[in-house]
C-alpha cells in the first residue's frame, strides 16, 4: 500500500511540473558534435547559388553523428565563404512533418530549424516525444545539442508509463 501511495505521489509530482509552461528533459542521452559531417539524402536536389541555399525535397533524410532527420522538404542554407563563395552550412530548415531521432529518444513536429552554430535545433507545431514508454507534447521544443537537453513549451502535457500491473511477469 505504501508503494502505490508513493506511486501516485510520484505520478501527481511528475504531472504537475510536466504541466507547467516550460519544461526541461534529457534528450538523446548523449551531446551532438555539431561541427560532425553533415550526409542529406533526398529525392530531389535545387540549388541556388545566388541566395546560398539548396532545396531537398522528397524523402529528404539528414545524419549528423547519431542524429537523424527526417522530412519532406528541407532547406539548407550555408555562411558566406571566403571571397564570397559557398561555405559550410549556418542553418537547416525542415518542413511538412519532421522527425528527429537521437539515441533512444525521438521527436515529431510539423517543422524543425537547425542552426548548427547555435548548436540548436527548435521544433514547433505539435511536437510529441517519446522516451521510451513515456510521451511528453507541447507545440514548442528547443534542443540544446550542447548538452543533451531540451526545453518544451506551450501546453505540456506527459504521460509517464508506470510498467507493468504492480505483480511479478516472468
Amino acid at each position: 500500500m505504501v508503494r502505490i501511495a508513493a506511486s501516485t505521489i510520484a505520478l501527481i509530482t511528475w504531472a504537475s511540473l510536466a504541466a507547467a509552461q516550460g519544461t526541461q528533459v534529457a534528450f538523446g542521452g548523449m551531446t551532438q558534435d555539431t561541427s560532425a559531417p553533415v550526409e542529406v539524402t533526398a529525392d530531389q536536389l535545387e540549388v541556388n547559388q545566388g541566395d546560398g541555399t539548396a532545396l531537398y525535397t522528397g524523402n529528404v533524410v539528414i545524419g549528423q553523428g547519431d542524429m537523424r532527420l527526417a522530412a519532406p522538404r528541407v532547406l539548407v542554407v550555408y555562411a558566406e565563404g571566403q571571397n564570397g563563395g559557398q561555405g559550410r552550412i549556418q542553418r537547416m530548415e525542415a518542413r511538412g512533418g519532421v522527425t528527429l531521432v537521437s539515441g533512444e529518444e525521438a521527436a515529431e513536429a510539423e517543422q524543425a530549424d537547425y542552426d548548427i552554430d547555435a548548436g540548436t535545433v527548435v521544433m514547433t507545431g505539435n511536437v510529441l516525444l517519446t522516451q521510451g514508454a513515456n510521451a511528453l507534447t507541447s507545440e514548442r521544443m528547443v534542443v540544446n545539442l550542447t548538452d543533451g537537453t531540451a526545453q518544451m513549451a506551450g501546453r505540456v502535457q506527459t504521460v509517464i508509463n508506470q510498467g507493468g500491473s504492480g505483480q511479478d511477469q516472468n
